[in-house]
């Protein structure tokens, strides 16, 4: 997911750090720990995705054009 926000220059100008990608994983983590779960599932990711990343991307001039937000791309991102 990561990836897809430093690749997609068409949505965004400037995709998530490396950092985002700890900030994620740690949240992840936590998310499967509070439900009961010693592991992370693919829903745990994408959940916290939103949360974590809505704030660490900045839009492409077209994604803003088009009114898209940082939570349809990245939702856009994750499919």
């Amino acid at each position: 997911i990561i990836n897809r926000t430093r690749k997609n220059k068409d949505l965004v100008e400037f995709g998530a750090s490396p950092r985002a990608s700890l900030g994620l994983i740690l949240a992840a983590k936590a998310r499967a720990l509070i439900d009961g779960r010693k592991c992370v599932t693919k829903e745990d990711i994408e959940e916290m995705a939103l949360p974590i990343l809505r704030h660490r991307i900045i839009l492409s001039f077209k994604a803003e054009r088009e009114g898209k937000s940082a939570d349809d791309v990245i939702k856009e991102l994750i499919k």
